[in-house]
């Protein structure tokens, strides 16, 4: 397999998949207080929604490479 179905077959995979999910989400830490030896710090859980456009273009391009 060439570079270019092996990159036509993860573009497909990753639009399936943002279909599915719908996002992704991680944890940020943030250093709120540090008082000599005592830290305190702040875990934010930040949410990543991906469009459902993006994760059908990506499916789209994903079969045109796959084609050529």
């Amino acid at each position: 397999m060439n570079i270019i179905r092996i990159l036509a077959i993860l573009l497909i995979i990753a639009g399936v998949m943002s279909l599915i999910y719908g996002g992704f989400n991680y944890t940020k830490e943030t250093e709120e207080v540090k008082l000599g030896p005592i830290e305190m710090s702040v875990k934010e859980k930040e949410i990543v929604n991906i469009p459902v456009w993006a994760g059908v273009s990506m499916i789209a391009v994903g079969a045109i490479l796959l084609l050529f």
